[in-house]
Formats: structure tokens, sequence, C-alpha cells
């Protein structure tokens, strides 16, 4: 009989010796159901069980792909598979843990489930990042991102010069520490530590916020994720400025540069385990109603 999930690719986090314990026992798990695992070099080296595999050719030759590690470990897989449609379940080794939910002690349970066709299939919208010089020249390279992209200045400990625009109408001018532009997946991140609003992950927009503005009616703002956002370093500006991809991807930016940013091509693709609650997430890891009794439902 055919498995839904046939083949398994293994995205885990790099140089830490802490994730074998963990790889050694999701390795065990889908040997007992029979399935063809795949894992980059790194993790296949020594494992007659694993085949070889590059990071980038996962998303096309696996069904499924299980993330060990924490959230930028899944940012760093999203943005690597999302264009193949290849789902991805997150095994929790990091602090946080928004995305990776499926603690290690409960991997294997999760998986049994999983490949039995009890789990929560969920779609999150990711973006699309381009740079416009200020020559007019588009870059080609688009820049995924499934938190946020970021424009701040390069220097630390001065503000940005910047002015926001929506499908080319003007927004405003900005002074701040940067702006951030972010998905609803991302608005649990960055986003809110700057004062943004927690977006439901069923949401088609973005959230505009400020980093820390000079003016303090310089709020955050809502948009539908239809349209496109544009930051753009002001000609004025003294000095360079940076673009991020969710944190962990970066170019450089000087005045008169623009950013285009657009929801994505591709959705990124989440497994849970059966009873995952988005807002039992919520209450965890941001510690609503910490000591209070749950009401009955």
């Amino acid at each position: 009989m055919a498995h839904e999930f046939a083949t398994i690719g293994i995205f885990a986090k790099r140089h830490d010796e802490t994730v074998r314990d963990t790889l050694d026992t999701l390795v065990a798990v889908l040997a007992r159901h029979g399935r063809r695992v795949l894992a980059d070099a790194e993790q296949a080296d020594g494992r007659d069980d694993v085949e070889a595999c590059p990071r980038d050719a996962l998303g096309a030759a696996c069904d499924l792909i299980v993330v060990v590690g924490g959230d930028g470990t899944l940012l760093d897989a999203g943005r690597t598979v999302a264009a193949h449609a290849t789902p991805l379940l997150g095994v929790n080794l990091g602090r946080l843990g928004f995305m990776v939910d499926v603690l290690p002690a409960d991997m294997a349970a999760t998986l049994d489930d999983v490949f039995a066709g009890h789990y929560i299939a969920e779609s999150r919208l990711m973006l699309g990042a381009r740079i416009q010089r200020a020559d007019g020249h588009i870059e080609p390279e688009v820049f995924p991102a499934l938190n946020e992209c970021v424009v701040r200045n390069q220097a630390f400990a001065r503000v940005l010069d910047f002015d926001t625009y929506m499908n080319g109408d003007f927004i405003s001018h900005h002074r701040a520490d940067g702006m951030v532009v972010a998905t609803p997946t991302g608005s649990t991140a960055y986003a809110l530590s700057g004062g943004g609003p927690v977006l439901h992950p069923d949401m088609a927009a973005l959230a505009m916020v400020p980093i820390c503005p000079h003016t303090l009616s310089d709020r955050p703002l809502i948009v539908d994720a239809a349209h496109r956002v544009e930051v753009r370093v002001a000609d004025g500006h003294d000095g360079a400025a940076l673009f991020t991809s969710d944190g962990q991807v970066t170019q450089p930016l000087e005045p008169g540069d623009r950013v285009l940013i657009e929801r994505g091509d591709h959705d990124l693709r989440l497994i849970h385990p059966p009873g995952y609650d988005y807002f039992n997430i919520l209450r965890n890891k941001l510690q609503w109603g910490r000591g209070q009794q749950l009401p009955r439902a």
C-alpha cells in the first residue's frame, strides 16, 4: 500500500550536538514505519538508514520534512522548501517554539498519528521581497520570508529616514530605527516586540510596524496581503541601511533604494499533531492569563 508520506526528509539544526539523541530516536521511528529517510550530509553521516541529500533538494525529493530545532530552523526550512509545497512538522529543541510544536518526548506518538492520517494541516502566508535600486533597476533575486521583512539603519543607535508606500501610493515619512513588515506568523515575533498586534494565521494581512519611531503617533498599520508594500530609504538619509529576511538573510541598501514586499508565490504548509490549538500556543508562549483557570466550554 502506498503511504501518504513515503519519503521523509530531516531538516535539523546544524553544528549542534544536542540534536543527535533526538535524531537517533526520529530515525528509529521512521524505520519502524518503513519510511525512506533523507537528510543533508551532516545529518546522514554515519547512518546507514539515512540517504544524503542536499538541503535545497529536500523539498522536491520528500513528501514530508521533519524539522528538528527551534523556530529559526523552521524559518530556514520554510524558505528552502515552500516552493515545492512540502509540508513541515516541527520538533522543538529551541526555547520558544511557536511553530515547532512537538516536544521530543511526544515525537514518536505524533508520528504514529501522522502516518495514520490523524493530523491538522495548515497553510501559512509567506512574503517575497525584491530590491529596487535608486536608478530604477530591480534586482532579480526574490527574498522569501515566513516571519518578516525588515529595513533598518546599518549603524546601530541611529535613526533611519524612510518612506512607505502601498501599491505606489505614499503612506508616510518615518524617522525610526526601521520598519518591520510581518506576516501573521511573524506577528508574534519581532513585530510583537515593537508593539504590533497579533494576527491570526488564517488572515491574509500584513502588519507594518515601525521600530522605535521618533514620533509616538507613528503606529502599526494593518494592510491586506494582496497589496504591495514599499519601504524606501530617504534620499537625504545619512548612511547605509540594511534589508533582512527572517533575520537570516541580509542585503545592503543605499539612499533611494526601495524594498518591494508582496505576498509570496507559495504558502508554507505545516503539519500539527491532533489537538493542536493556536490559542493554547499563545497562552503558553505569551503567558496569557497566567495562573487563571480556563473557563468551561
